[in-house]
């Protein structure tokens, strides 16, 4: 679908995908599907929440899958509780 969206998944990349990996991967998923490299700025907050919501969902996938014979996962779903806790906060105005 988008050839500039890596595999994050150990061992494909010798570290632990970064937060700034899982976001471009985020941003270049919706830019694929929304058709627009930058939305208009009636379109910016979806486009934006849209972003976040897939780069949360990209941490819970990572963190929860299972890599035999390695230690990765773990920071990753810590790293996507944190997020999903900030997300919270921010859907809830506080």
């Amino acid at each position: 679908m988008c050839r500039s969206i890596k595999t994050l998944r150990p061992p494909a990349l010798p570290q632990e995908a970064t937060e700034e990996d899982m976001r471009a991967a985020a941003l270049q998923y919706v830019r694929k599907v929304s058709g627009f490299r930058a939305p208009a700025a009636h379109n910016r907050e979806v486009f934006d929440r849209a972003v976040d919501e897939i780069t949360a969902a990209t941490m819970k996938l990572l963190g929860g899958l299972e890599i035999r014979g390695s230690a990765h996962g773990h920071a990753a779903h810590e790293h996507a509780d944190a997020v999903d806790a900030a997300s919270a906060r921010g859907a809830s105005g506080g």
